[in-house]
């Protein structure tokens, strides 16, 4: 036994004061998200009630599920549903893999000045708003634009062909526009988790006769899995969020039976006709299925490649 007395507890107080400067950093940004995340959640109770612009939500009648079953019985429930899920789904389908694929050419090239501008040339059209990029395609497509006049130049075609004015084309045209908007972006992870793997994983792999597609197979690859998981996780939650500004831009009166989103029905009605009631419980129906997707992705990646991402 000593004499020396045993150490106090530090007190909270002091805690803080010694992270003073870690605090001053993360304060801001916890405010951010209780001012402008948490705060707002309050109207979500606008899905429930009966809410208008003349008076406060708390004065509003309650009405229950009743915009709910309005949504799940409206004729355009199921045409925006149906084109929010098949414009998603094939973004997934071909984008994500599209981002991995250019990842691993961007990070095969050795001269490390063309392999900046060919990131740089990638990730350009990402800085470039829907409203540039629309106005770009619908030049390019319409019937006297680039691409009709380069196949009837080419003999390809004997007459221009109608890409905005035919419905049946726009979810390949909202599907291509979208991944050659994003595809350099999407491979900035790829890419950074790539410069982690340890070089001695290749040259082992190099010393057992591997070429360099096995080597991108079982070296490159499984080296990125977490990441892979991780974005695959959160593309699969945000299906349900079909870009709203995309299809602002590209929407047209005659292909709006196969363009027209949840985002953008939202929009119309909360927006433009003022039912912000409606236009909630549709978003918070949105909310709720991309939480269960994003769960059930978890899960099912989990337990497929014992890949955990949370």
């Amino acid at each position: 036994m000593t004499n020396e007395k045993l150490p106090k507890k530090t007190k909270l107080s002091d805690k803080f004061k010694a992270q003073s400067f870690y605090q001053a950093m993360v304060w801001p940004g916890v405010i951010f998200m209780i001012v402008f995340n948490f705060i707002p959640l309050y109207g979500i109770i606008i899905a429930f009630k009966d809410y208008s612009v003349l008076d406060t939500i708390a004065n509003a009648e309650w009405v229950g599920l009743q915009y709910f079953r309005e949504f799940f019985s409206d004729s355009m429930f199921w045409t925006v549903i149906k084109n929010t899920l098949g414009i998603s789904f094939l973004k997934l389908l071909f984008g994500f893999p599209a981002a991995i694929l250019l990842a691993i050419l961007i990070n095969e090239i050795v001269n490390v000045r063309l392999k900046k501008i060919v990131q740089t040339v990638s990730y350009l059209p990402h800085f470039l708003s829907w409203v540039i990029l629309g106005g770009m395609f619908i030049s390019w497509l319409s019937e006297t634009g680039l691409i009709n006049n380069l196949l009837l130049d080419s003999n390809l075609i004997k007459e221009p062909i109608r890409f905005l004015t035919d419905p049946s084309k726009y979810w390949a045209i909202a599907v291509i526009s979208d991944i050659w908007k994003e595809v350099g972006w999407n491979t900035i992870l790829y890419i950074a988790a790539m410069t982690g793997i340890n070089p001695a994983l290749y040259e082992a792999a190099k010393i057992d006769g591997a070429s360099k597609w096995k080597q991108i197979i079982h070296v490159t690859i499984p080296s990125i899995r977490h990441i892979i998981a991780l974005t695959f996780v959160l593309s699969v939650g945000g299906l349900l969020g079909s870009n709203l500004d995309q299809t602002l831009v590209l929407q047209n009166p005659i292909n709006y039976q196969t363009s027209e989103v949840i985002n953008s029905f939202v929009y119309k009605m909360g927006i433009q006709q003022g039912d912000f009631s409606y236009a909630t419980a549709i978003g918070l129906f949105v909310s709720v299925i991309s939480l269960i997707l994003v769960v059930g992705s978890h899960l099912l990646t989990k337990k497929i490649s014992d890949t955990s991402v949370f």
